[in-house]
């Protein structure tokens, strides 16, 4: 058996829906750095650590918690998972996109994905949210990789990973909150540094709006298993080399918690709404 495969996942679910009494969620939600808050917005929240669900880990990047919470959000039941499993702190992508097996497993059809993520786009500014339209998988590996697992689509079909009906759901609640809201191309990337400054060309003239070291194993995962996804990009600071300030991951932290609330309002709008 795998040891983050679709029996791991279920194993693992089995564990969640015992200890947090989980149900039928209609939407599970992964934070990115520093996007945690909106964990403190959950209604009749339980909580678990990552150490303690079968197959997950401690995480170690700061402004990731290590929590998996249950309860409600915009009236509907949700998962929230408040940490990520990067790559480049050593975990496969079939770790990285473990937490979505499992979030499928207990019930979830929808994923909402967020990250902190630089921006290309010489019109972004620090704080922007921007609507995840498409992606490019620059990390160069796939947590599909290997033998098809039970209840994967062995060549998943990526032209609208992102669906399109969510991609309006998140329009339509940003105007009914009056958050303006960007849209554009995610690119992941491997990490742990930052890009260099020919790489931000590059990325630019290759169409990508904003880059990350997230997102993308957990997006092909959730469209292997058919579930729909829609994602948010916190634009956390210009991308490397775009001005003349050095990045570090607390310029990250300060801009998340800065667009925290706007955040946090939309994607309840947009939960209450599924």
């Amino acid at each position: 058996m795998s040891t983050h495969g679709a029996a791991a996942a279920r194993v693992a679910a089995d564990f969640v829906r015992e200890e947090l009494g989980v149900k039928s969620p209609a939407c599970a939600i992964i934070l990115g750095s520093g996007l945690g808050s909106l964990a403190d917005r959950i209604e009749n929240a339980r909580r678990v650590t990552y150490a303690r669900v079968p197959g997950f880990h401690a995480t170690h990047v700061a402004g990731h918690r290590g929590e998996l919470i249950a309860g409600t959000l915009g009236g509907r039941e949700v998962l929230a998972f408040a940490g990520r499993f990067h790559m480049y702190e050593g975990h496969a992508p079939q770790v990285s996109a473990f937490p979505v097996r499992v979030a499928h497993a207990l019930g979830a059809r929808t994923l909402f994905a967020s990250n902190a993520a630089g921006g290309i786009r010489r019109t972004f500014s620090a704080g922007d949210l921007m609507v995840i339209e498409d992606h490019l998988n620059l990390m160069f590996v796939n947590p599909l990789t290997g033998p098809l697992e039970p209840g994967d689509t062995r060549f998943p079909d990526m032209s609208a990973a992102y669906a399109p009906r969510l991609r309006q759901q998140l329009r339509d609640a940003a105007h009914r909150l009056g958050i303006p809201l960007q849209a554009g191309v995610y690119v992941g990337l491997l990490g742990p540094t930052y890009e260099t400054l020919a790489e931000v060309r590059m990325l630019e003239r290759m169409g990508a709006d904003a880059t990350g070291m997230s997102t993308v194993p957990e997006v092909i995962m959730a469209n292997a298993l058919g579930m729909e996804v829609a994602g948010v990009s916190l634009i956390s600071n210009p991308a490397a080399g775009l001005t003349s300030e050095k990045l570090s991951h607390a310029d990250v932290m300060r801009a998340a918690e800065a667009a925290g609330d706007s955040f946090c309002r939309l994607v309840t709008e947009f939960v209450r709404s599924l």
